[in-house]
């Protein structure tokens, strides 16, 4: 069968790098990738939201099977058209997708159907939330409604962050259309965890859980970023926890959407908080995470096609998904300037070293070729170096080792991944 992989980052060349495992497989493309993706799938120079092309070129291609790995093209709509048009495609519809898209329609689904939630309130009248902001006091959250590129939620500690939050929002519309409304709501307080999913709207089947670290510095200290590195598994999220989260959380949500004429196939990725009172809801993604797909798909033992087709004909039950009891870590290798800006057009080497060792895979997020046909830096994030072990210990020593044979001028990543987690 012919399989295109929609994106161009770290998490989709994980999913070539799982599917092109795959027996059932005789061709893959990705759209529009990247230089490491080259190495197992053709590339198609289309961008991941150009969905009319998409849409064309899977037609003429007879592609059996298209995988959307960003969460943009989803909320637009790949997923309805491809199926409008005969088009086998593993991803959330529209209206599934808007529990990403719209943090409003995401919170009111969970006061709709009583999910457990921090308590909230939505504006779009600046002056009504500021007056909100400052009678609710801080520590407390604002979250522009929309899509942001992940900068759209503020934790403010102080009235002064806050209300320049709903100014910059509302106001100044640093978001753009984005920052129409805004989810002011509680600062919960506890563990913060997440579980992926997959369904097909009616089964479940959890994923290995992983968890990431978006700072960009060691110790969690500076900006966020899209993510920094990952491990899998999670110590603090055990059986228990995990089949809590999908009981109290995971399948009100399934069920709820529904129960109100919508039907959730692919990835469910649920942001949490362990609080004192319980397991509440954070946000809902709907797509596969990035960097935490290249520590789960490595930990993957079935066949990753099985899985995605049984998801989108409807019958994940059917399927046995095994897990390796193997830990991963991933460490992100960023450019210099990330996530403020990226330096482009530098070679990158060692790679061959890094990938030639047992247990590591390199996955490229941010490359391309340059005039002489080198690998050159085209992103912020350039590289996930993955490793698997016996412990995450093991991982992690491994996972460091080979990104020490990496090498290009302003390389920066964190030293402390998974640090100091026991297994």
């Amino acid at each position: 069968m012919k399989v295109l992989v929609v994106g161009g980052g770290g998490r989709e060349h994980a999913l070539v790098w799982k599917i092109a495992q795959s027996p059932k497989v005789d061709r893959i493309y990705c759209a529009p990738g990247n230089a490491g993706i080259a190495a197992c799938a053709e590339l198609v120079p289309l961008s991941a939201e150009s969905i009319p092309d998409l849409m064309a070129f899977a037609q003429r291609e007879a592609v059996d099977l298209t995988v959307v790995g960003p969460e943009a093209p989803l909320i637009a709509g790949i997923a309805d058209e491809f199926a409008a048009n005969g088009l086998r495609v593993f991803g959330p519809s529209r209206q599934a997708a808007r529990l990403e898209g719209s943090k409003v329609f995401c919170k009111n689904l969970f006061r709709r159907h009583r999910i457990p939630t921090a308590d909230y309130q939505v504006f779009d009248c600046p002056k009504e939330a500021a007056k909100y902001v400052r009678a609710r006091g801080v520590p407390i959250v604002i979250k522009a409604d929309g899509l942001a590129k992940g900068k759209g939620v503020v934790v403010a500690h102080d009235l002064d962050t806050a209300l320049e939050a709903v100014d910059d929002m509302l106001v100044k519309k640093t978001f753009g259309s984005a920052g129409d409304r805004v989810v002011v709501e509680e600062c919960l307080v506890g563990h913060e965890l997440s579980l992926k999913v997959f369904t097909d709207g009616e089964s479940i089947v959890p994923m290995e859980p992983a968890r990431d670290y978006k700072r960009a510095h060691d110790r969690d200290e500076g900006p966020n970023t899209g993510g920094m590195g990952a491990y899998s598994p999670v110590p603090l999220v055990s059986r228990d926890v995990a089949n809590t989260a999908i009981r109290t959380v995971v399948r009100p949500i399934v069920d709820a959407l529904r129960s109100e004429g919508i039907r959730y196939r692919g990835v469910l990725y649920a942001g949490l908080m362990l609080t004192n009172s319980g397991l509440k809801a954070l946000e809902v993604n709907c797509r596969f995470g990035d960097p935490e797909t290249q520590v789960i798909i490595p930990r993957l033992g079935s066949d990753l096609v099985d899985v995605l087709l049984a998801t989108c004909e409807d019958r994940l039950a059917e399927v046995v998904v095994d897990w390796s009891s193997r830990a991963a870590v991933c460490v992100v290798l960023a450019s210099r300037g990330y996530p403020a800006s990226a330096e482009t057009g530098i070679p990158v080497h060692g790679l061959e070293a890094a990938g030639a060792m047992d247990d590591v895979a390199v996955f490229h997020a941010g490359t391309s070729r340059g005039t002489d046909g080198a690998i050159v830096t085209d992103g912020g994030r350039v590289l996930g170096v993955t490793a698997w072990g016996d412990s995450l210990g093991a991982a992690r020593k491994r996972a460091y080792e080979a990104a020490s044979h990496v090498q290009f001028d302003g390389m920066q990543y964190r030293k402390d991944i998974a640090a100091g987690v026991t297994q």
